[in-house]
């Protein structure tokens, strides 16, 4: 009979509530790191001149790489180059939101926020991820998985790695798993499969895609160092479910469940990347 894995089946093999501590960069010079990150997982060959199209075939090579490829100096210097990147981006903090947010679920703060997810410093993020839970193996495709992943670090993907190895199948549609965050501000990731609509959504899309958000609010409710979480639109872009029902679904799922127990986040957050989801939770969020 296939298990999926509880939280405790794996947690102690992935370190999770170990703090995360990067290598501490040793060069400002992120061009450095990459010329040597592009020769170490390249070869020598002949790297383009400019920085950022260096940087972008890097992206691309470590898409591509299977779990476990990096050695502890390879990943220390990509660490470095992680913490340098994030030191430059704009950080939006929790603090910020809850004192944004205008409305409320059984104690629970709720806010709507526009941006890149890998930016934002709550307790927990939501990642979409496929039923293999690795990443996202297309260089520098745009999908949420890839940018998280791309964020995060290969520690992301070795951990990945480790639990659906240990449950032995591909992860189903609507249960969640979690991670640490790694180079991200966030202090972990729940990688969540959600439903693949092709068509008219159905019953069954419906009930799937509200159990991916009720397994990711149920890890955050049995975790207690999180408070606080901000969910992707699960399901939609790639996946195929349209926005407004995917939306109408997150909301009222979650809604459902924070007015059954009460008391266990401070905040959740609806994170949208496009103006038109923006204008849909938007309007949502005003009629309920």
């Amino acid at each position: 009979m296939r298990h999926n894995l509880q939280v405790r089946d794996y947690a102690d093999d992935i370190h999770l509530f170990v703090r995360f501590q990067p290598a501490l960069p040793e060069s400002e010079d992120r061009e450095k790191i990459v010329d040597a990150l592009l020769i170490e997982l390249n070869g020598q060959g002949h790297p383009p001149r400019c920085y950022w199209d260096k940087r972008r075939l890097l992206h691309a090579r470590l898409n591509t790489l299977p779990p476990e490829s990096l050695g502890l100096r390879v990943m220390n210097w990509l660490d470095q180059l992680l913490q340098l990147e994030l030191r430059e981006k704009t950080i939006t903090e929790v603090d910020s939101l809850l004192m944004d947010s205008n409305q409320s679920v059984g104690g629970t703060e709720i806010a709507l926020w526009q941006g890149d997810i890998t930016t934002l410093k709550t307790d927990a993020i939501v990642n979409a991820a496929n039923d293999q839970l690795l990443g996202c193996f297309t260089p520098l495709h745009n999908c949420i998985d890839n940018v998280i992943h791309s964020a995060a670090g290969a520690q992301l993907r070795d951990d990945c790695n480790i639990i659906m190895n240990k449950q032995g199948f591909p992860e189903p549609t609507g249960i969640a798993k979690i991670t640490r965050a790694y180079n991200l501000p966030a202090k972990f990731v729940l990688h969540t499969v959600g439903p693949i609509v092709g068509g008219k959504v159905t019953e069954r899309n419906r009930n799937d895609l509200a159990s991916a958000y009720i397994s990711c609010l149920e890890l955050c409710r049995e975790i207690d160092p999180i408070r606080s979480v901000a969910f992707c639109c699960i399901s939609t872009g790639v996946f195929g479910y349209p926005a407004d029902e995917a939306a109408k679904t997150a909301l009222d799922t979650v809604s459902g469940w924070l007015k059954n127990n009460q008391g266990s986040l401070d905040l959740v957050v609806f994170n949208v990347f496009t103006d038109m989801d923006r204008s849909i939770y938007d309007s949502l969020l005003k009629g309920s």
